[in-house]
């Protein structure tokens, strides 16, 4: 951060001054929540600002009928209280000053959730007990309750001159020798509050000097904190279902914490824990929540992730938005559910048919096929579909509590649909969650055929024994087709990224280490960064709220290490600073555009150098950083999809045979028999396809 940014932040702490902006400026006196929606208050407390038209004038504020006053203190244009003892459901806040007065509803709710995502999945495997404290040692131990609550905990740590982390010694009275010092020359202590929300885990960390100053109160900032938040959003996605975690998306980067940044983070945000971007949502909100209370409101909060990470930051950012202010997404997909399942069970089917086909294909054949930069991305894709099977990423439950056709078939299914069936619903006739999988009509391998590459013999045998998938993920002779109902609320709900929900407001920045060319077959391609750019044009007519950053794998996928990732945070912090300060009334695209910082360039770094190519990324042959780094393509491009892979289920067409140059008349009758009710049009959008149905949606089940 630079001097002048921290200036104002110590200036501010020094002022005791909570920074607040009244939804309405105005001298009437007004009640607004801090710490989240009014209609969405979790544990029974909540900061609350009141706005007054003289900073000096006394109010009165009561909740449901009882005087609160005692628990507020001014702030320079009001006056900020931690209100408790809300109870459940309905309660009405209420100020007042000499001749004025106002009510506020507020929604309470429990702690532990749900709040908008839907009833708990159950069973739930409380993980406590395995949650190492970083940089402290040893576990929380057995959870308090069946919600997998903990006991709060506050822990102090140091960064020490060798570059490590220490814990801070008990009663310390004075620095230890070895003390480092961050870069605008702060002690390098660390306060990391540990606590429970939404049945997970939430840790929140940020510099403090706790001989030098009192704690931190909502009220009270810590001067080393620069007033701003970082979310770190872990990834994953196989194995998290059904558990609390054992582990944050961390709140100890080493360069985070010198910046000046809280770190905010749970259990619950990491996609390898809890593979369900709902109940993520509503862990990042409760989270936040719980901070606030502590600490006060942060300036702006950062979403902070990769891969699993990503899906978290683009689909909360859309589909809730105000949870976090700006994102820096890094190996990045629009989310779990179609950018990436569609791309590795197209993979898992591609795989399976060309190790049992009859037929003779060289690698590179099923290579320009797959659409991969390398061939080996097929079959590690096909091993990653697995997510999409109720069975294989079970093991963490207790045998008896898992789904097996034959020995229990009403145990928990550990896959992407059923763990987000809330939001898709159950299929009356087995149960199980709908599925919005399909890949009737899709015509695999069209555009190689069209080149050359194929024949028309391996074409029309591929289509053929392709097949699909059944409900338990079991290969299939026949196409998969989707459920109706989950394709609408696929798209109404925003379980595929539709990007005109809150991403349209939010300047973004996606980070990619390039990964196409690993010989092991990465997941992590780069063309996930041009899907969401598609669809973010698509939604709202410009994608120029997103900038792109590209290097080699020198750093691996996301590390704080990378100068380049560095710069991103850094350029992100000018970006929404930039953005808070724009007051005027134009639209919220072109103050995003006018307060993008002159530093932050869309480009690539050359590989194993310190050169800049500074150029819009796109997929032009004919570009520098395109040449450098080739961003191939998938499966269902190369069959004719557009990159924005949004088509779930594709509208069908008759096949017209001058398509099909060199087709005799037998594969020309044959072509018809395996796609009796037509082949794709990609040309129209999909079936079902349509506009988020709104933001904030709540699944009440």
């Amino acid at each position: 951060m630079n001097r002048p940014v921290r200036v104002i932040a110590a200036l501010i702490a020094a002022a005791l001054v909570v920074p607040v902006v009244p939804a309405v400026a105005s001298r009437d006196v007004k009640l607004e929540i801090l710490s989240g929606r009014p209609d969405m208050v979790t544990g029974g407390d909540a900061l609350v600002h009141v706005v007054v038209p003289d900073a000096d004038e006394p109010v009165r504020v009561t909740l449901n009928g009882a005087d609160v006053s005692s628990a507020f203190a001014p702030d320079g244009t009001g006056v900020t209280g931690l209100v408790k003892g809300l109870r459940p459901g309905p309660n009405v806040l209420r100020a007042e000053t000499d001749g004025q007065r106002t009510t506020l509803d507020v929604q309470n709710h429990p702690r532990q959730g749900p709040v908008f995502s839907g009833p708990h999945e159950q069973p739930f495997l409380c993980e406590t007990a395995k949650f190492t404290v970083p940089v402290i040692g040893g576990t929380l131990g057995a959870p308090l309750d069946a919600d997998c609550t903990v006991a709060p905990r506050v822990d102090y740590f140091y960064r020490t001159t060798a570059g490590q982390f220490a814990k801070w010694p008990a009663g310390a009275t004075a620095y230890p020798a070895d003390l480092a010092k961050t870069d605008a020359g702060d002690p390098f202590i660390v306060r990391m509050e540990t606590g429970s929300a939404n049945r997970a885990v939430v840790q929140t960390s940020m510099l403090h000097d706790p001989l030098r100053e009192a704690a931190p109160t909502p009220t009270r900032r810590s001067s080393s904190w620069n007033g701003r938040a970082i979310f770190t959003l872990g990834g994953g996605c196989a194995g998290g279902w059904y558990r609390s975690g054992s582990t944050t998306g961390g709140v100890t980067d080493a360069f985070l914490l010198g910046r000046g940044y809280a770190l905010l983070s749970s259990s619950l945000n990491v996609f390898g824990q809890n593979c369900n971007d709902l109940t993520a949502a509503e862990s990042a909100m409760t989270t936040k929540e719980l901070f606030v209370e502590h600490y006060g409101r942060p300036d702006f909060t950062i979403g902070f992730g990769c891969s699993g990470g990503s899906y978290q930051a683009h689909q909360i950012t859309d589909n809730y938005p105000g949870i976090f202010d700006g994102i820096v997404v890094g190996c990045s997909f629009p989310e779990v559910g179609f950018g990436t399942v569609s791309f590795i069970s197209d993979s898992w089917l591609l795989n399976s048919y060309f190790t049992t086909s009859g037929l003779a294909w060289t690698q590179e054949q099923k290579r320009k096929v797959a659409g991969f930069q390398t061939y080996a991305t097929l079959p590690s894709m096909a091993v990653s579909a697995n997510r999409i099977d109720p069975r294989s990423n079970c093991s963490h439950l207790p045998a008896e509590q898992r789904y097996d056709p034959v020995t229990n078939p009403q145990g928990a299914r550990c896959d992407v649909f059923d763990h987000t069936i809330n939001a898709y619903g159950a299929d009356p006739s087995s149960g199980f969650a709908r599925r919005p999988l399909d890949n009737v009509g899709v015509q695999y391998g069209l555009k190689v055929l069209k080149s050359g590459a194929i024949t028309p013999a391996q074409f029309l045998d591929l289509n053929e024994h392709v097949g699909g998938f059944d409900a338990d993920a079991n290969l299939v002779p026949s196409r998969t087709a989707a459920d109706p109902q989950a394709v609408r609320a696929a798209y109404r709900t925003g379980r595929l990224t539709n990007g005109g929900g809150g991403l349209k407001d939010v300047p973004i920045i996606d980070y990619r280490a390039y990964y196409d060319t690993q010989s092991y077959g990465d997941i992590h391609v780069r063309y996930h960064t041009f899907s969401m750019r598609a669809r973010l044009q698509k939604a709202n007519g410009t994608a120029d709220n997103q900038v792109s950053l590209l290097e080699d794998a020198t750093y691996g996928l996301f590390s704080t290490a990378s100068p380049m990732l560095q710069h991103a945070v850094d350029e992100m912090d000018r970006w929404l600073t930039q953005l808070t300060a724009d007051t005027t009334a134009r639209p919220r695209i072109d103050k995003i555009v006018a307060a993008r910082p002159s530093g932050l360039v869309e480009g690539c770094r050359v590989p194993s150098s310190t050169e800049f190519v500074a150029q819009p990324l796109n997929r032009d042959p004919a570009s520098r950083c395109e040449k450098l780094f080739p961003s191939a393509s998938f499966p269902r491009e190369v069959a004719g999809a557009g990159v924005a892979a949004d088509v779930i289920k594709c509208e069908l067409r008759t096949p017209k045979r001058p398509e099909y140059p060199g087709f005799t008349d037998a594969q020309w009758k044959k072509l018809r028999a395996i796609f009796p009710d037509g082949v794709c049009d990609w040309s129209k959008p999909g079936i079902g396809q349509q506009p988020l149905a709104g933001t904030w949606i709540s699944f009440p089940g």
